[in-house]
């Protein structure tokens, strides 16, 4: 299952006020925002519903693929078999599995690049 999507966009502040205009209809709303400083990279906002963000829009460069694609893992055991069998299929490591504090205390994710750039994580929300 889909845990959330995201892009980088060319103007955040824009593209943060259309896309909170445009999925308004939807019962879709800014969620929650993520700061350079709490991500260490670009500045990320997570729309959503019932305060979970699945679709989110952010700064930086953008790496050759440009989309970010996340997987619901059940357990942290099966966040670590998804970086081990992605890094072995020859995914480029975005960032090991562990704990993101910055999203929620509970947060374990993993990050690996595909061969055209797009961001692929997997991630357990459960506490441990």
């Amino acid at each position: 299952m889909l845990d959330h999507i995201g892009f980088t966009v060319s103007e955040f502040a824009a593209a943060k006020l259309f896309y909170a205009r445009a999925l308004a209809p939807l019962g879709l709303a800014l969620i929650w925002e993520v700061t350079p400083e709490e991500s260490g990279a670009g500045a990320y906002a997570g729309f959503g519903r019932e305060q979970k963000p699945f679709f989110w829009i952010g700064t930086g460069d953008r790496p050759k693929g440009g989309v970010h694609v996340a997987f619901t893992a059940q357990t942290r055991a099966e966040v670590d078999a998804f970086y081990a069998a992605a890094i072995a299929a020859g995914g480029r490591d975005n960032g090991p599995p562990g704990v993101r504090p910055h999203y929620h205390a509970h947060y374990y994710g993993a990050f690996v690049l595909d061969a055209d750039g797009n961001n692929i994580e997997a991630v357990c929300h459960a506490a441990p």
